[in-house]
């Protein structure tokens, strides 16, 4: 049998959502927004990085997750349910279980060596550190920290079992197949994500705990749903192409009425008219960018390309470690007396080169990559990286 053809653009906008990831997390030190509630907030900070970094934040894991439910429709395809599983056993649920205690100890640990040694705290970090002197300590709080992404896959990836179970299940992918939408299809659909999103805070948070939580669900099940419905209709994007740069206008329109953007923040508890309109104007905004970049993605970025390659490659790993090695630069870096600018592009920088020096160097060549990412082009006579993660 010849081997399946590698998906190039959808494993260049997973590499591009990794970066996207790094960038995003190391701004949050420098948002005002977060400065609060973020352990490695610096004293420093511009209100420029709220407006660019929770616009990344509107579309970058809802495209993480339409890349996820891409693929998953693929495995189901080329392997079957019982593969898909196998897959996302090894590859999702065995990381999730044997690397979260291991991220949860090292965020802890860093963290609680800043409390005790870092002069110039955080807000969140002083009141840790005023909590530690008192109660000779810091408990570790049980959390999925950033790898809830691995948990809600495998949440949905029980969710397309049983949907493929339910008898009208062929005559749905045969509709699916046969579907034709037009552009006022896509402009109206974001409307199904606003109850979703008015019911949790804005802008929506990381939904880090333990128990599944039910905006999260629809919310990102909605966009997988995207994902499987692109790998049976893969003309879906095309059609929708000439749209692509008003949808885009009309998103970066809306999204500069948030009110991080305008400088106004909401009051707290917000309204509930006010947190309607902020849901509608997330969902929208968020749903039409992460569109365009999978029309941009399908249409100039379909093609091989080594570097995208090879970031592809590294992105599950960076995903896995990123976070950690983020607060290992952060922490030390409340201290030093640079600007805020200096610093974010320092830790961005540090943190994605640490990340993927040890990927080349500890993981690529390693079981450990042939683990999270399935074994190498070379050694797979070519196949399709179809179970490489995060995103399938």
């Amino acid at each position: 049998m010849s081997a399946a053809p590698r998906v190039h653009y959808m494993d260049h906008l997973r590499a591009l959502a990794m970066l996207a990831g790094v960038v995003f997390h190391a701004a949050l030190a420098y948002s005002p927004l977060l400065h609060g509630l973020w352990p490695t907030a610096d004293a420093g900070g511009s209100a420029a990085i709220d407006v660019a970094a929770w616009a990344l934040h509107l579309f970058r894991m809802p495209l993480f997750f339409v890349v996820a439910g891409f693929f998953t429709a693929l495995l189901v395809e080329r392997r079957g349910l019982a593969g898909l599983f196998r897959t996302r056993a090894l590859r999702v649920l065995l990381p999730l279980i044997v690397l979260l205690p291991p991220v949860l100890l090292s965020l802890h640990a860093l963290t609680v060596a800043a409390a005790a040694h870092v002069r110039q705290p955080s807000p969140l970090l002083g009141l840790l550190a005023d909590y530690a002197r008192t109660h000779d300590g810091l408990p570790l709080m049980p959390t999925l920290a950033h790898l809830w992404f691995l948990a809600y896959l495998m949440l949905f990836t029980l969710l397309v079992w049983a949907v493929s179970t339910l008898e009208p299940s062929p005559r749905l992918q045969a509709a699916l197949r046969a579907w034709r939408p037009s552009w006022p299809v896509a402009a109206v659909a974001p409307i199904v994500l606003v109850p979703a999103l008015a019911a949790t805070s804005s802008p929506w948070p990381a939904p880090e705990s333990l128990l599944p939580q039910l905006w999260a669900i629809a919310f990102f099940g909605a966009y997988f749903a995207l994902g499987y419905a692109l790998w049976l209709q893969p003309a879906l994007l095309d059609r929708l192409r000439r749209a692509a740069p008003l949808l885009v206008v009309a998103a970066l329109a809306l999204y500069a009425a948030l009110p991080w953007v305008l400088g106004a923040p909401r009051a707290v508890p917000p309204e509930p008219a006010t947190r309607w309109l902020d849901a509608a104007l997330q969902a929208f905004a968020g749903f039409w960018l992460t569109l365009g970049c999978l029309i941009a993605g399908r249409r100039w970025l379909d093609t091989a390309n080594p570097l995208m390659r090879w970031l592809a490659d590294a992105a599950y790993w960076v995903y896995l470690v990123h976070l950690p090695v983020l607060f290992a630069v952060q922490y030390p870096l409340l201290d030093v007396a640079l600007p805020w600018g200096v610093k974010f592009v320092l830790s961005t920088g540090l943190t994605l080169a640490i990340s993927l020096a040890s990927y080349q160097w500890l993981v690529r060549h390693t079981w450990i990559g042939r683990w999270l990412n399935g074994a190498r082009p070379r050694q797979a006579a070519g196949r399709t990286r179809s179970d490489a993660l995060p995103g399938n």
